[in-house]
């Protein structure tokens, strides 16, 4: 268990970067959803990618400092209930960390999936019940909006990371030497 939660200098570096693209992507590449405030928002797919890479820690940072930003320069101030729903998707992307090979230059079938479950069950956690039950003690919203915003937000951040976040893996994957494919002559 100590691994995932190890920082170095790497995750701190890739938590910086990190942050600063979720920002970007959550301000710029989005595509607007019928239910008011929420958007099919490709910067999870970035977070995904940066979690599997660097681990929870990494993962929480990155969603929770580029959402924090992102709302601070767009609105004024940070919508907090959804800031740290961000940070919790991105902190549980992040056991995805031990749990694929891509730094072994695999991600396969098995890995795939397994990340695909590690995102859906942080997408699910983070946006059917902090982000709805933070509204609600928070800022007093109304149940039924909170819930339909937070079921909108888990299927499109879903699809986002498992769309955008398992192309990025597999092209990393394809990157990284594999084990024992170099041989001494």
């Amino acid at each position: 268990m100590k691994k995932y939660f190890e920082v170095s200098t790497k995750t701190i570096v890739a938590t910086g970067l990190g942050a600063a693209i979720f920002m970007l992507l959550f301000m710029y590449v989005k595509v607007p959803s019928p239910v008011p405030n929420t958007s099919f928002q490709t910067a999870y797919g970035v977070a995904a990618f940066f979690a599997t890479i660097y681990g929870p820690i990494a993962g929480g940072l990155i969603g929770f400092i580029g959402h924090a930003l992102n709302d601070a320069i767009q609105y004024g101030s940070p919508w907090w209930s959804w800031v740290i729903a961000s940070g919790v998707a991105g902190f549980i992307f992040g056991f995805a960390y031990k749990n694929t090979k891509v730094e072994e230059g695999e991600f396969k079938s098995k890995d795939i999936i397994k990340f695909n479950i590690i995102q859906i069950i942080g997408n699910a956690i983070a946006w059917l019940l902090v982000a709805p039950g933070l509204d609600i003690l928070i800022y007093k919203e109304p149940t039924d909006l909170v819930f339909a915003q937070g079921l909108v937000a888990a299927i499109s951040n879903a699809i986002s990371a498992g769309v955008i976040g398992t192309f990025f893996l597999i092209a990393y994957a394809s990157t990284r030497t594999k084990k024992g494919s170099i041989k001494k002559n």
